[in-house]
């Protein structure tokens, strides 16, 4: 019945209650009760619950004295907490306040009256903002704010220069506490230390205005001087009556032109500065002062509307300007004459440029010619040189064993310098126009290592030196024709300086490079020799007389830089030499297979058909070709050769057949005509001046070996003797390529 959780003075009023309604019933019950020891156990049990209740109450009442007291105590403590806060206090429970200090109370004096217990919050912030005691726009808008966060602080100002810090802070959702705490100390104090560093800083500026190297003053709106330094007043040599708060810019002019400290017509027009500046928001001016120096004045519209002038000492600019002036007169002067003995010059060296140009084209036009001249020579040059070969080689066969045959041999000799002279002239002669002889494919070094051994045999055999080749599937990017001359040229060097011994050539992989080397057991080259080698008609110091003419090194030295190849020598005088091609390695393709030794000697047992329309070389290949024991058809054009195997109702087993016939008619044509009557595929042979990558690519494709003239016996020999008659295909790379 009793709920102890409700306060003191509420169990009290309902024990009191719930005793008088016992007292009430037990005075019922003895009433209508005619029994008088139920009316006696009835008075006793109701007197034990009123004794209890009246110890309860009892106890309810001391308890509710307590609490009175407690809570008594608890206000004045807080009112005595209150009233010795520095700074105003004040509690708002439920939008209202609750509890406040004197000081809060009292500090707005006009509306302390209205500061009661009960007070609404918004009330008091009306009151508050209202306040005539509270100082400026800043403040009020601040007390009215709220932004609805739990802190709001900011500083309030009030009448007598006092200032609060003004703090509202939510203690819970129904609690707002209001501290005000009087900061006005610290605001003096902050006060009084800006003053101390404006002073300060007005003191430093005023030292640098006085020390300043320009002059400076300022006028206000009507003209009238307001500060200044004394360096306007030195640059300007004024008195200082002139320099007094007030004077007029005008007086100042006035003073200078009267004086004559300025010109008067550079101070003309001054005087209506201060309206221009109204249009314009700076002018400037120099002036020269009578004292000797130059003086830059300029003035600028101050944002009053009044305008500042400084004035600064130009002199020393002015003079050197003066003196760049005229420096530059001078170098203008100086340069207008340069320009036009460079104009001059530039005529001369234009027409001089027209003079090399035109002589550069006519030595173009020279070697031009001189190229085509070799190319259209070639033919004439090297027909009788073919034939004298093979007749000499004719004449050494049959002088064999008899008188003539050392001075044969002699005449031999001799004849092989002349081509090889000849055959290095024309290497030349196309690397000058390398763009267009030069062809770079894919070769495979060990042919062309075997084909160079194999022609060279002979004379390694009459030197009693050893030839060897390592064989090698290696393939390279190149020219293959004169990669083969190169590689030739080099073991031919090789075996001209080495007297006995040995000379190896092989190849070494590194990486994707591949070294191509020459090695001899020679005399060597020395350090200084080594640098010039590789030009025309150089030899080494230490070669004897008859070792050439020094061409087939520069040979090999163009081909490399053209092809791009790295040409470098190692040797050591006594020792021997190593000649290297460094080439760039390429993917191995399919490499020829190598072929069988072939016999210099013994008797061909084929019929040849010749055809060459020089008589001379025609008689000569018939010749030679006689002397190995072969059958020979000889014609001088396609329908002669067609008129010989129709009287003779047979084919033949190999045809050798010059490119450049009579007319239109060709060897091409010629071995077509012959495989056509023949009913099969002919071996044949072209023995040709025309060297032109143009015919060995026809030639491949005709399935016809090409041979160059003057032609290499040996060679066309193992040609003829590999063809068999069988298969004109089956040709050493050199022998196709060259």
């Amino acid at each position: 019945m009793i709920d102890p959780t409700e306060p003191p003075e509420v169990q009290i009023e309902r024990q009191a209650r719930i005793i008088a309604a016992l007292i009430r019933r037990a005075g019922r019950q003895h009433e209508v009760s005619t029994s008088a020891y139920a009316a006696f156990q009835s008075a006793m049990a109701l007197q034990g619950q009123v004794w209890a209740k009246t110890r309860d109450l009892e106890r309810a009442s001391s308890e509710l004295e307590t609490l009175r007291f407690d809570r008594a105590r608890t206000q004045k403590n807080l009112a005595d907490a209150l009233s010795v806060l520095d700074g105003g206090f004040a509690l708002f429970e439920d939008g209202r306040l609750h509890v406040c200090n004197d000081l809060f109370a009292r500090l707005l004096p006009d509306i302390s009256g209205r500061i009661v217990p009960g007070l609404p919050l918004e009330t008091y912030l009306d009151l508050a903002a209202g306040s005539d005691h509270l100082v400026g726009r800043e403040g009020r808008d601040g007390v009215r704010a709220d932004d609805g966060g739990d802190l709001a602080t900011f500083v309030v100002e009030l009448s007598g220069d006092r200032w609060f810090q003004f703090s509202r802070q939510r203690t819970s959702a129904s609690s707002l506490v209001i501290l005000l705490t009087e900061i006005t100390g610290i605001v003096r104090a902050n006060r009084l230390e800006k003053d101390a560093l404006i002073d300060m800083q007005a003191h430093y500026l005023q030292a640098a205005f006085d020390n300043m190297a320009i002059g400076i003053a300022t006028f206000s709106r009507a003209g009238g001087l307001a500060i200044h330094n004394d360096r306007f007043r030195d640059l300007l040599g004024l008195p200082a009556r002139l320099v007094r708060t007030g004077t007029p810019f005008a007086d100042v002019l006035t003073f200078l032109r009267e004086k004559g400290l300025i010109a008067a017509m550079e101070l003309e027009g001054i005087d209506g500065w201060p309206l221009k500046l109204r249009r314009r928001s700076g002018l400037r001016a120099r002036l020269r002062h009578a004292g000797g120096w130059v003086l830059d004045l300029h003035v600028h519209l101050l944002p009053d509307r009044g305008f500042l002038v400084d004035i600064t000492d130009v002199t020393l600019e002015h003079r050197a300007t003066e003196v760049l002036e005229k420096e530059v007169e001078a170098r203008t002067r100086d340069l207008t004459e340069a320009n036009r003995r460079l104009t001059e010059q530039s005529r001369l060296q234009s027409r001089v440029k027209d003079e090399l140009r035109v002589a550069k084209e006519a030595a173009e036009a020279a070697v031009s010619s001189k190229t085509r001249f070799l190319a259209a020579a070639s033919h004439d040059l090297l027909q009788p040189i073919n034939a004298a070969k093979l007749l000499i080689s004719t004449l050494e066969d049959m002088s064999r064993g008899g008188d003539l045959a050392s001075m044969v041999t002699r005449l031999q000799d001799t004849f092989t310098s002349v081509e090889t002279l000849l055959h290095a002239l024309l290497d030349i002669s196309r690397l000058e126009s390398a763009d267009a002889a030069l062809t770079p494919q894919d070769v495979c070094l060990g042919p062309l290592m075997e084909a160079v051994t194999e022609d060279q045999a002979p004379l390694a055999a009459k030197k009693n030196i050893r030839l060897d080749v390592v064989p090698s599937s290696v393939w390279v990017r190149s020219d293959q024709r004169y990669l083969l001359r190169s590689i030739q040229n080099l073991v031919v060097n090789a075996l001209q300086y080495t007297e006995t011994g040995r000379v190896l050539v092989g190849c070494r992989r590194r990486g994707d490079r591949v070294v191509l080397q020459v090695w001899d057991t020679g005399v060597g080259i020395s350090l200084s020799d080594q640098v010039r080698i590789f030009q025309e008609f150089t030899r080494a110091g230490n070669a004897a007389p008859d070792t050439g003419i020094g061409l087939g090194l520069s040979i090999v030295e163009r081909t490399c830089r053209h092809l791009g190849h790295n040409l470098q020598v190692r040797s050591s005088p006594g020792e021997g030499s190593v000649f290297s091609i460094e080439m760039t390695r390429a993917e191995a393709g399919e490499v020829p297979a190598r072929r069988p030794a072939v016999s210099e000697t013994g008797e061909l047992d084929v019929l040849a058909l010749v055809v060459e329309n020089d008589a001379d070389v025609l008689f000569a290949t018939v010749s030679k070709l006689e002397s190995w024991g072969a059958s020979v058809f000889a014609a001088t054009s396609t329908a002669e050769a067609l008129g010989l195997l129709r009287d003779a109702a047979m084919a033949p087993d190999i045809v050798l057949v010059d490119y450049q016939l009579d007319g239109t008619d060709n060897g091409l044509e010629t071995i077509r005509a012959v495989r056509d009557f023949a009913g099969q595929d002919v071996p044949a042979i072209i023995v040709t001046a025309d060297r032109s990558p143009a015919l060995i690519v026809e030639g491949a494709r005709e399935n016809v070996t090409v041979l160059p003239k003057p032609v290499d016996l040996a060679r066309l020999r193992r040609t003829i003797v590999r063809s068999g008659g069988a298969d004109g295909a089956d040709a050493a790379p050199d022998e196709s390529r060259l």
